[in-house]
């Protein structure tokens, strides 16, 4: 469950026999997860190794509770596992380390900088040693970037500026005639594009290779450096559909890219083969399922032609891909009901390997020439770390959360399967309080994952552990609408919200129940995002919760058309309001029978919330307390849809158990 420490630069001292005893018996014993945890949680992202495969970069983000804020830093793990080293240490937060080609340097991209008002750049690391070198300063700062494979230019992603610099006192208006005008962090959408630079890597010139009213997203060089492909729409209004396509260019100015991909649907996460001559890329098949598609691996020659699927029979989603260093095989992150698991895939053939699975979650990877190869792995038990893929067992490079967990007792995750009426298999896992006694019954928590599309899975969930160390076991069941289960489940709900995802989340109660963990009289409900607005669905239905914890939902779904940020998903799937008004009124149904919801119930949403905007919440509220139901509605001011303030983390926590332990009749803890 926990990992050692490693020795070196950590400057621990060896421990003798009989130092060993005396430390043993001062260890105090293992406590379960706190809401102060939050502060000691360390999250590891982004792993990337060195050309030479000695090396592993990443990332670790922690809240600074003095400062109210979370800072990432970038670290560097040594192959044999002898060495971690912390890079950066800047107050301002760096992320996105890249190794340059031949591995001398290490850039990342930072905000650093007491007057910096341009937003993250990319630094330079010499690998030899010194400060970080600043090689950007673009005004628009930089989203993305990637190595020229000569080391010698980078290309960079930066969105458009306004000209007018002039600063004011006041702001100005707010002038708006797109389609899709807000989005969630970003706000009112204006007309400037994101667009492809190169940066010479020696001068620090910067060129702006692309121009129009266009995205370029995630721009990828050819293997001999004379090509970059990326990612962009480039319909006649973009803002009306989903048809991303591969674009090819040469590295250079002045020219008009060619479509490698023709697709109506979303094509997107070009990678090029090793001999240049394919590109590998992910794909959605029907543009009318919108999110509800498989992510459908496909490879294309890189002039363009018929694209062919990898693994046409393979039902689930697989992401971030790269090639193999001959060509032959792809390796990627197979989705597969509650697990994520490291695979490989024959090019040719489809045959897919399945290379670290388990009741896991792989959520990155990293190759180096060589083939060695490097993951991010966790379970239920632990936060991600980096690990060194050799054999069949993954060794650790990263160890950053093993003395904090080394305190911790977890709660046991378990697998359960429920039954719909409709005969369908729900799962969801199950995880059991803190020192759980089997035939105990104790009061559950169901947690609804948001999404729709994504799935509860065997990772390191914070929020469950809190709730199993206060004495709860937690339910977090894959509804239909989740991934993970294939594409006809996923699809099951387009259009009909909150109607198979009730039933399909009290199929797993009832079998909690069924095995004699969940008490019967001591439910709790709860999600945030789409967890929230199945929250509003489920006790609007069923009144067996004795608490619910709506986060960021939304129940008047007609009041979010123009509000939030899914224009385009609404008009695809529902239709305009004016011509279908039915199948609107028909997923606003929490709203029009608040009247039989019993439950008391906490309403969260953050201020600046254009996902979900606060609105959702708001209105559930006021109807609840119109009828003098128990209800609360509490507002994070300068939130958007993820909260993001240490405090404000804490602060959720705290008011989610002691809602819970409320209306559960346990004393709060």
């Amino acid at each position: 469950m926990t990992r050692r420490l490693l020795l070196g630069l950590l400057g621990l001292a060896l421990v003798t026999p009989a130092a060993a005893q005396t430390t043993a018996a001062q260890t105090p014993a293992p406590r379960g997860f706190q809401t102060s945890d939050l502060y000691r949680v360390k999250t590891v992202r982004d792993p990337r190794i060195s050309p030479d495969g000695e090396w592993v970069a990443y990332t670790v983000s922690r809240p600074d509770s003095a400062k109210d804020k979370s800072d990432t830093d970038v670290w560097m793990a040594k192959w044999d596992g002898s060495r971690n080293i912390r890079l950066t240490s800047s107050p301002d937060g760096e992320s996105s380390p890249r190794w340059s080609p031949d591995g001398r340097w290490l850039a990342f991209t930072s905000g650093r900088g007491p007057d910096n008002k341009q937003g993250s750049q990319i630094w330079l690391l010499d690998r030899a040693g010194g400060e970080a070198q600043k090689l950007t300063s673009l005004k628009g700062g930089i989203s993305s970037y990637a190595w020229a494979p000569d080391g010698k230019r980078i290309a960079v992603v930066s969105k458009e500026t306004d000209p007018d610099t002039t600063e004011r006192k006041t702001p100005k208006p707010i002038v708006i005639d797109r389609y899709h005008f807000k989005q969630d962090v970003e706000g009112y959408l204006d007309d400037k594009k994101e667009q492809l630079w190169l940066v010479d890597v020696g001068t620090g010139k910067a060129e702006q290779v692309t121009t129009g009213p266009w995205d370029v997203e995630d721009p990828q060089w050819s293997p001999d450096g004379a090509r970059i492909a990326f990612v962009s729409n480039r319909t006649p209004d973009p803002d009306r559909n989903v048809n991303t396509d591969i674009w090819v260019m040469d590295a250079k100015p002045g020219v008009t890219p060619s479509a490698v991909t023709t697709s109506p649907g979303r094509d997107w996460a070009p990678r090029w083969s090793p001999d240049g001559k394919s590109i590998a890329y992910t794909a959605w098949s029907d543009p009318a399922y919108y999110f509800y598609n498989l992510e459908r691996v496909m490879v294309i020659p890189a002039s363009g032609g018929t694209p062919r699927e990898i693994a046409p029979t393979l039902d689930r989603n697989v992401a971030s891909y790269a090639w193999a260093a001959d060509g032959k095989a792809l390796f990627g992150l197979l989705e597969d009901d509650r697990a994520v698991h490291f695979v490989r895939m024959d090019v040719a053939t489809g045959a897919l390997t399945r290379i670290l699975e388990g009741r896991r979650a792989v959520s990155a990877f990293t190759v180096a020439p060589s083939g060695r190869i490097a993951i991010l792995d966790g379970d239920a038990t632990r936060p991600n770390e980096v690990f060194a893929l050799e054999g069949a067992a993954p060794r650790p490079l990263s160890n950053q959360n093993a003395e904090w967990l080394a305190g911790i007792a977890v709660g046991a995750y378990r697998d359960i399967t429920g039954m719909a009426t409709d005969g369908t298999t729900i799962n969801a896992v199950m995880v059991t309080p803190v020192g759980y006694r089997e035939g105990t019954r104790v009061p559950t928590f169901l947690y609804i994952h948001g999404g729709p599309t994504s799935q509860s899975q065997h990772d390191f969930d914070a929020t469950a552990q809190l709730f199993a160390a206060h004495g709860y076991a937690v339910i977090k069941p894959n509804y239909r609408g989740s991934t993970g289960r294939g594409e006809a489940f996923t699809r099951a709900i387009r259009a009909d919200w909150g109607g198979l995802e009730v039933g399909d989340v009290l199929a797993t109660v009832d079998e909690a129940v069924r095995l004699g963990v969940a008490d019967p009289d001591r439910l709790v409900i709860g999600g945030w995002s789409y967890g929230g607005i199945t929250t509003n669905y489920t006790i609007a239905r069923d009144q067996r919760f004795k608490a619910a914890i709506s986060g960021a939902g939304s129940s008047l779904q007609l009041s979010m058309y123009g509000v939030d940020q899914y224009i385009y998903q609404y008009e695809t799937e529902l239709g305009q309001p004016w011509k279908s008004p039915e199948a609107w009124m028909k997923v606003s149904y929490p709203f029009f029978q608040a009247d039989k919801i019993t439950t008391p119930t906490l309403f969260m949403v953050g201020e600046k919330d254009f996902n979900v905007p606060a609105v959702g919440s708001e209105q559930m509220y006021q109807a609840l307390k119109s009828q003098g139901k128990e209800t609360q509605l509490v507002i994070y001011p300068g939130q958007f849809h993820g909260i993001t303030v240490p405090s404000y983390l804490v602060d959720r926590w705290q008011r989610w158990l002691e809602w819970a332990d409320k209306h559960t009749r346990r004393p709060a803890s």
